[in-house]
C-alpha cells in the first residue's frame, strides 16, 4: 500500500491529537507541524491541564518544532491545525515565518482572519480542510459541557 502524504493525511493526525485533548476535558483542538513530509512536532490544547491561558495546540507545537529542529524560524514547514488560529497563534506563526497554516474549521468568533490579523506575508494559508470533522469535536465538547 502507497502511503500519500497530503493536508488531508497530516490533518487527519492533528484531530487525533483533538481526540487526546477531547478525552483530556479540553477543547477539542489539535496541531502538528510538518516539515519535507515528516511530522516534527505535536500538540494539543492543555490550557486546563497546565493553568496557562497560552498553551494552546499551536503554541505548544510552536515550541516543539523549533526545540527539534533547533530553529527560531519554521520556514519548511507546515502548521496543521484543526480550528482557525487565534490572534496569539497568528503571532507565533508571523514570528516562526512558518511556511503554510491548513486549518479545519474557521472561528468567525475568535480566528485570526475574522480580526484581519497577518501572518508573514510568505506564508500560505489553507483552510477548511476536514473542517466538518473538526466541528464535530468541538461541537460535542460545548455540548457536554452546557450539561
Amino acid at each position: 500500500m502507497i502511503q500519500v502524504f497530503d493536508d488531508i493525511y497530516f490533518m487527519r493526525k492533528a484531530l487525533q491529537e483533538a481526540e487526546l485533548a477531547l478525552a483530556e476535558g479540553e477543547v477539542p483542538v489539535g496541531a502538528v507541524i510538518v516539515c519535507h513530509n515528516q511530522i516534527v512536532a505535536k500538540g494539543r490544547n492543555q490550557v486546563e491541564t497546565l493553568n496557562d491561558a497560552t498553551a494552546h495546540a499551536e503554541m505548544l507545537a510552536f515550541t516543539a518544532a523549533t526545540n527539534y529542529l533547533g530553529s527560531k524560524y519554521l520556514k519548511d514547514c507546515t502548521l496543521y491545525v484543526t480550528l482557525e488560529p487565534c490572534q496569539m497563534c497568528a503571532g507565533a506563526a508571523f514570528w516562526s515565518q512558518i511556511g503554510r497554516i491548513v486549518y479545519g474549521a474557521a472561528d468567525k468568533q475568535r480566528g485570526f482572519q475574522h480580526w484581519h490579523c497577518k501572518v508573514h506575508p510568505k506564508t500560505q494559508v489553507k483552510g477548511g480542510v476536514l473542517a466538518d470533522e473538526s466541528m464535530r469535536l468541538l461541537q460535542a465538547f460545548f455540548k457536554k459541557m452546557r450539561k
